[in-house]
């Protein structure tokens, strides 16, 4: 049975992966090479910069990385199945995301349902790096008019609904690597 807490706004689980499923992960992610997100609602450079600035690259599915998707999606219907009972049938592709110490990586308040090409539900964050690998660069989830800060803790995946403004401040020393996912599904009702 999966160990994790059901603490709203969010939902964690430490030891969805091994440490070796994370390794994995990181060299994988590495070997693609990041690029610089953009913001679906913006076109301008300048705008998208002060909101958003982290690299990042997309994990598609295939043989190589079947497994990953395998463990991810177990680990999301699980955290969904006991903490949200949402209706899901897709994860979308992963986005693995680095932030940096010398670009001042952030990403500002935002939800991740919306105007995207799908209805995201659930939204998942997997740390991949070790709170001891950088400064800053907290995911803070806001509801019910307070900031929670989830967990550092390296191979702690972090679940919350998409709808739910949530930030990643500054980070002000070191590299933060992690692998966010997106599930989604048919309209609420």
């Amino acid at each position: 049975m999966a160990e994790f807490t059901g603490i709203e706004p969010y939902t964690t689980w430490d030891g969805a992966l091994t440490p070796e499923e994370l390794d994995a992960i990181v060299a994988y992610g590495d070997a693609l090479g990041q690029n610089q997100a953009t913001i679906i609602e913006s076109t301008e450079a300048d705008h998208n910069s002060k909101f958003r600035s982290t690299r990042i690259s997309w994990i598609e599915e295939s043989q190589e990385t079947l497994w990953m998707f395998q463990k991810l999606v177990g680990a999301a219907s699980t955290i969904n199945q006991q903490a949200y009972c949402f209706d899901l049938a897709t994860l979308e592709a992963l986005q693995y995301t680095v932030y940096l110490e010398g670009e001042k990586s952030h990403y500002d308040w935002h939800v991740d349902h919306g105007r995207t090409p799908r209805r995201r539900k659930l939204s998942l964050v997997l740390q991949l790096s070790a709170p001891t690998d950088y400064e800053g660069c907290e995911l803070q989830i806001y509801a019910s008019n307070q900031i929670d800060t989830a967990p550092k803790s390296r191979g702690t995946l972090i679940a919350f609904p998409s709808y739910t403004l949530h930030r990643v401040t500054p980070i002000t020393a070191g590299i933060r690597r992690s692998l966010v996912m997106w599930c989604s599904g048919p309209r609420f009702r």
